[in-house]
C-alpha cells in the first residue's frame, strides 16, 4: 500500500490514547504515513535521520518543554511546519512558539476537521518550499548543458550555464535570436553553439553588417540575378541562399541602417525574400541570430533601431556578462588558451603562480578576446618553457588601468582577506535585517528563505555566541 504523504508526519504527545486515535482520525482522512512519538526526544531522533514532511507537537510534556523540541525541529529541518496543540489556554505561550516559527496553534480539544485541515495547508506549503528550494539551487548551481555543442565555450561562471541551457532549450526553434554583449565576450561563438546544437542541416553563415549601405546589405543577403545592377554580368546567391536550411549569423546588426532595417523586416514577416533585379522571391529557410555591441535602449531612443524591427529579430534573446563580471571565469579561459599556446608553439608552457593574480586584478575591457590574445602573445615569448611573469605585467601597465571609472567592482574586490562563509552568511543577514528595519519576515524576503529558516540562523548565531 502507498503511503501519502511520501514524507511521515510526526505525532508527538506523551499520551499514548491521544497519539492512537490521531493516527486513526488521520488515517480516515487519507494520512496514512504517520509516526507516533512518545517524547520530543524520539521525534528529534527521526527529524535528524530522514525528512519529515510535517509535525504535530503537543506542547506541555514532561522532560523537554514543546517549545524546545520544536526549536530543535527548525534547527534539523528549517523548512518543517510544526503545528502546535496544547490543552492550555495560554495566549503567550501561543505567540512565543509561533515568533520561533511554529506553522500554526491548536487548542485541545481539536475536532479532526481542524487538524486536517491544518495538516493538508502545511503539506501545501511544503511542496511550494521544496519547488522553491530546487528552483532556486537550478538557479545558484545550474548544470552543464547536455549537449557536446556547448563544450568548446569555456567557463566556471552560473551566469553563462544559465544562458547555455535557455540557448540549448531555444536551439530547435526557427525563430530569430538576439545576442547582445560587448566586444570580445563570445557572441558569434555563442551563435554557433546554439546552430550545432539545433541539428540544422545546413550551413552556420557569419555575416558583418557593420558599414554596408542599403545596395551592398541587399547584394550580400539576397544576392543578385544577371543585369541587376552595372557590372552585374552573372546571376549570384547570397548569403541568405547560402545558408539555407541553416543558420545566418548577422553581427554588429545594431549599426545596419534604417532602410536595411525595413527589408529584413519584411524579409523575417513574409519568410522569402527577392534576389535584387529578380521578381520571383525565395523562401527564407535559414535561422537568423543577430549580435550587437551596442545598447539596443539607447539606439531605439535615437531612433536608430526600429522598435517593430527588434522585436521581430529578438524572439529570444540573451546578453553576455562581460569578463569582469564573471571573475571565476578567468583561470579556466587562460589555462585553455594556454593550451593552445603549447599546440602553437610547440611545446608544454607553465604558469607562474602569480600570473592569475596579475589578470584577476584587470578589468579586461576588449573581455575573452583580449585575454586570449595576451596569453597567446605573452606565451610566444616564453623562455624554456615559462611564462613569462615579466612580459605579462609590462603588457598589463601599458595598457589602461584595471578598475575603470564607472565599471562595476565585485563586492569583495577591495577586501584583504576573503571573508569565510560563515563570515559572509552573517553579514548577509545583518545587512537583510538592517535593510527591513528589524522585521525578521521581511528580512526573510529579502534572502529568498523562510522566517523559520531565518530564526533559526539568528538563533545558533546568538547560542555561538554565548
Amino acid at each position: 500500500m502507498n503511503l501519502y504523504p511520501a514524507h511521515p508526519v510526526l505525532l508527538v504527545d506523551d499520551e499514548e490514547e491521544i497519539l492512537a486515535s490521531l493516527r486513526v482520525t488521520l488515517a480516515l482522512a487519507g494520512i496514512t504515513n504517520t509516526v507516533l512519538c512518545p517524547d520530543g526526544s524520539a521525534a528529534l531522533d527521526i527529524a535528524r535521520d530522514r525528512e519529515v514532511e510535517a509535525a504535530l507537537l503537543d506542547v506541555l510534556m514532561p522532560g523537554r518543554k514543546g517549545d524546545e523540541i520544536l526549536e530543535g525541529l527548525l534547527n534539523l529541518q528549517p523548512d518543517l511546519p510544526v503545528i502546535m496543540v496544547t490543552g492550555v489556554d495560554d495566549v503567550d505561550l501561543a505567540v512565543s512558539c509561533m515568533r520561533k516559527g511554529a506553522y500554526d496553534y491548536i487548542r485541545k480539544p481539536a475536532d479532526s476537521e481542524r487538524i486536517v485541515s491544518a495538516l493538508t495547508r502545511a503539506f501545501e506549503l511544503r511542496t511550494m518550499r521544496r519547488e522553491r528550494h530546487n528552483l532556486s539551487a537550478g538557479f545558484l548551481n545550474p548544470a552543464p548543458p547536455k549537449s557536446a555543442a556547448f563544450n568548446e565555450l569555456v567557463t566556471h561562471s552560473p551566469a553563462m550555464l544559465r544562458i547555455f541551457q535557455y540557448c540549448e532549450a531555444i536551439a530547435t526553434s526557427p525563430e530569430p535570436v538576439l545576442i547582445m554583449g560587448e566586444t570580445g565576450v563570445g557572441k558569434e561563438l555563442l551563435a554557433r553553439a546554439i546552430h550545432n546544437a539545433s541539428a540544422r542541416k545546413g550551413e552556420f553563415v557569419a555575416v558583418n553588417v557593420a558599414g554596408l549601405d542599403d545596395q551592398a546589405f541587399s547584394d550580400s543577403l539576397f544576392g543578385h540575378v544577371r543585369g541587376a545592377f552595372t557590372g552585374a554580368d552573372r546571376a549570384r546567391g547570397g548569403f541568405m541562399e547560402r545558408a539555407a536550411g541553416g543558420t545566418l549569423f548577422l553581427d554588429e546588426i545594431g549599426d545596419l541602417p534604417l532602410q536595411a532595417q525595413i527589408k529584413l523586416l519584411r524579409v523575417l514577416q513574409e519568410r522569402e525574400f527577392y534576389p535584387m533585379g529578380s521578381d520571383r522571391p525565395k523562401p527564407l529557410t535559414a535561422r537568423i541570430i543577430s549580435a550587437t555591441n551596442r545598447p539596443v535602449d539607447e539606439l531605439k531612443e535615437v531612433q536608430r533601431f526600429r522598435t517593430d524591427f527588434y522585436f521581430r529579430i529578438a524572439t529570444h534573446s540573451l546578453t553576455i556578462p562581460p569578463l569582469r563580471h564573471r571573475p571565476e571565469d578567468i583561470a579556466p579561459l587562460a589555462d585553455h588558451f594556454l593550451a593552445q599556446a603549447a599546440t602553437t608553439y610547440g611545446h608544454a608552457i607553465e604558469f607562474p603562480a602569480r600570473v592569475l593574480e596579475l589578470l584577476g586584478g584587470y578589468a579586461f575591457p576588449g573581455n575573452i578576446r583580449e585575454l586570449r590574445a595576451m596569453i597567446l602573445d605573452t606565451a610566444g615569448r616564453s623562455q624554456n618553457g615559462q611564462f613569462s611573469l615579466n612580459v605579462l605585467a609590462e603588457k598589463l601597465s601599458q595598457i589602461q588601468p584595471a578598475r575603470q571609472s564607472g565599471a562595476p567592482d565585485h563586492v569583495f574586490s577591495n577586501v584583504p582577506r576573503l571573508p569565510t562563509l560563515k563570515e559572509g552568511s552573517e553579514a548577509l543577514v545583518a545587512e537583510a535585517l538592517k535593510r527591513a528595519g528589524g522585521n525578521q519576515r521581511r528580512a526573510a524576503q529579502l534572502l529568498g528563505i523562510t522566517p523559520q529558516a531565518l530564526n533559526s540562523r539568528l538563533k545558533r548565531r546568538s547560542s555561538s555566541s554565548v
